[in-house]
């Protein structure tokens, strides 16, 4: 989230940040030019600041400046473009991207985005030419091969399209893209009987794949094959789901209809752009954010209303934490879209992100009262109030949700759960206890249930044989899982078993070095064991990662006086509350829109 205190200290960076710079800016500095050459400094500080935070926005802003200063500089220039392109200011960009050219001939990116501008502007020889120089790498085969092939067609040469698209000996997932595009390029091209091969062969590849399940019905019911389009459509809707995919049913319902439906890609332009959506999606998934949401920029210059495009492009800004733009790029779907209800559950996420709770609740009644029989507005309205902390909240809309189930299975063990959870907090056992054995009852191997209802024995001193064999179970299957790890070495801990504790509380803390909690258990049990410096090290550390503010006087008490020589009871209550319970109220992760 961009902030004013932030943004300030950017500006900050800007002005005074010169002396932390690298040398190279500074080398060979002429007299006399002081304030400029620290205004160029500053402003590239400040642009990789606050592109280190994800804010494309700003360190565009920041690097455009810096390039003003220095022109000539080949860095500067390159990382302005990448800013301003990720930032999709294409009148800026496309210039920068020319000169980028000019400069290395061999730029993949550049080449790319200027290959765009010409596809754009009808001049399809000259883009291809361009994508042509792309050619590096297996993104930038796959991308130039993709594009290459959209251009040849725009250009009206379907049959040299498809023959951009045969390359031999290429991995699974190239060939895969290679496949569904061949056969998007073949119905486009009137090509129906290739693009029914092309969408088998990419289907066998991967039939689990939501856009490719969408154009391969589309593309069955258009060639008069209803039941081919039902069975793709049928064989990757999940039926272990409460509710259907909306646009698997959706479509499902036309078909079934009888209603014309049109093939998912119908324009070279189109299909353009629905190379750098997939692409871009994929980099995205596989952990290149910052290249992802490029490509995705790259998708909707060619189809700014490309739904697809601009849910992922949500989707990715989320994952970078961004959330305001992740909310502006909700917003930009065309209304109408049968992801509609999925939209305003991730945007209510994304607005409690923001500490915008009414807003977020706001959206998520509405939804409930608009689906009366959709347990997914209750769920993320239960989810955000027990992180909120409003326990009682959470255990209306969490029961409100778990009466519209008829027959509770496996994959409504999370419900019971939440709502078991939000129970014990409220200090409400015996519902607690019922729904968190519920839960397990439905799912024996949730690592989550079986940590929390066997931590929440032991803590009351109960079932402690059954307790510790729940959590040994829970850590068996999950033995990275820090804050698990953490409940096995506290349920030691408050047995006596203080060696053992320490054990694993030091294998917790290695694991998630960075939270206050696991820290201070780690600290009592080094206490308990006599290794005192030892101790005070760990609480000191605690105190460092910004414990809530009443633990934080708890271990501050603690570096002062130590550990009385008997265990109280209530400084170990207190403390006892296993760290997993505190990652679940202070984080939320909404499933993604698809």
């Amino acid at each position: 989230m961009r902030t004013c205190l932030r943004i300030a200290l950017l500006t900050i960076a800007a002005v005074l940040g010169f002396a932390s710079l690298p040398a190279t800016f500074a080398a060979n500095k002429p007299p006399g030019e002081a304030p400029s050459m620290q205004t160029l400094l500053g402003s590239y500080l400040a642009a990789n600041m606050a592109r280190g935070d994800n804010d494309s926005d700003s360190a565009a802003a920041f690097y455009r400046k810096a390039l003003a200063l220095d022109p000539t500089s080949e860095v500067l220039l390159e990382q302005t473009f990448q800013a301003e392109a990720a930032e999709a200011n294409w009148d800026r960009a496309v210039p920068l991207a020319r000169k980028l050219v000019a400069k290395d001939p061999n730029h993949q990116l550049a080449h790319i985005v200027l290959g765009l501008d010409d596809f754009k502007k009808g001049d399809y020889a000259k883009a291809e030419k361009q994508f042509a120089a792309a050619n590096d790498g297996l993104i930038g085969e796959l991308t130039s091969a993709l594009s290459r092939a959209w251009a040849a067609l725009a250009a009206g040469d379907g049959d040299r399209a498809l023959k951009l698209l045969k390359k031999p000996n290429q991995a699974e997932g190239a060939r895969f893209y290679l496949d569904y595009h061949a056969a998007l390029i073949a119905d486009v091209a009137g090509k129906p009987k290739e693009a029914g091969a092309a969408f088998e062969r990419s289907f066998r590849q991967n039939s689990r794949m939501l856009r490719t399940a969408l154009a391969y019905a589309r593309h069955a019911a258009v060639v008069k094959k209803p039941k081919l389009a039902e069975a793709i459509l049928e064989g990757l809707n999940n039926r272990d789901q409460d509710e259907p995919h909306p646009l698997l049913d959706a479509l499902s319902k036309k078909i079934e209809a009888g209603e014309k439906v049109p093939l998912l890609v119908q324009t070279p332009q189109e299909g353009m752009a629905e190379v750098f959506y997939g692409l871009g999606e994929l980099l995205t998934n596989e952990g290149g954010v910052g290249m992802g949401i490029l490509y995705l920029q790259m998708a909707l210059y060619l189809e700014p209303d490309n739904a697809f495009a601009l849910v992922s492009l949500a989707n990715a800004f989320e994952s970078a934490r961004r959330y305001e733009d992740a909310i502006a790029a909700y917003d930009r779907v065309p209304p109408g879209t049968p992801l509609q209800a999925e939209i305003d559950i991730r945007k209510a996420f994304d607005l409690n992100s923001l500490d915008k709770v009414d807003e977020a609740k706001a959206i998520l009644d509405k939804l409930a009262a608009q689906k009366p029989e959709s347990l997914k507005p209750l769920d993320a309205l239960g989810s955000i109030m027990r992180v909120r902390k409003r326990y009682d909240e959470a255990v209306e809309y969490y029961t409100r949700a778990l009466d519209l189930i008829k027959e509770p299975s496996k994959r409504h063990w999370s419900l019971f759960y939440s709502r078991g959870t939000c129970y014990e907090r409220l200090k409400d056992w015996p519902p607690a206890e019922a729904d968190l054995k519920k839960a397990l009852e439905l799912y024996p191997d949730q690592p989550m249930v079986l940590n929390y209802l066997g931590y929440s024995w032991i803590d009351q001193n109960r079932n402690l044989q059954e307790g510790m064999d729940l959590i040994e179970k829970a850590v068996a299957l999950k033995p990275d899982d820090g804050y698990i790890v953490d409940s096995l070495g506290w349920a030691h801990y408050k047995l006596g078993n203080f060696r053992e504790a320490v054990r694993f509380l030091e294998r917790a803390v290695e694991l998630k070095p960075e939270d206050p909690v696991l820290n201070d258990h780690l600290g009592d049990a080094l206490w308990r064991v006599g290794r005192e410096r030892e101790a005070r090290f760990q609480w000191d550390q605690a105190l460092t990662l910004e414990p809530e503010p009443e633990d934080a006087e708890k271990i501050k008490a603690k570096l002062a006086d130590g550990l009385p020589a008997t265990v109280q009871a209530q400084v170990e209550r207190d403390a006892a509350k296993p760290a997993v319970q505190q990652r679940k109220e202070t984080k939320l992760t909404p499933p993604r829109v698809e």
